[in-house]
């Protein structure tokens, strides 16, 4: 019977909570958009040469977007979901 009921709780508690799961998904859209933004800007011709890889989206924009995607990621994994808020007095 104990371990029958051992089972049961178990089964119920979760590592991360409902905050930690909607940090982690925006994390995720960070770092996607980010590597859509950094795709393309080659040329068909190899012997044309495109300016378009020195663009601003690409060597700015696109980064920045993946490193706050990691970051979002590594703050959702160290949310602590059981703190308890206080309550002021």
């Amino acid at each position: 019977m104990g371990e029958q009921k051992r089972k049961e709780q178990a089964k119920s508690d979760f590592i991360f909570g409902k905050k930690n799961y909607k940090f982690m998904l925006i994390g995720l859209a960070f770092i996607a958009i980010g590597f859509v933004l950094m795709s393309g800007g080659g040329s068909d011709d190899p012997n044309v040469f495109s300016p378009d890889i020195f663009s601003f989206r690409r060597i700015r924009m696109a980064p920045t977007l993946v490193l706050i995607g990691f970051g979002l990621q590594v703050y959702a994994i160290l949310l602590n979901p059981n703190k308890k808020e206080k309550s002021k007095n």
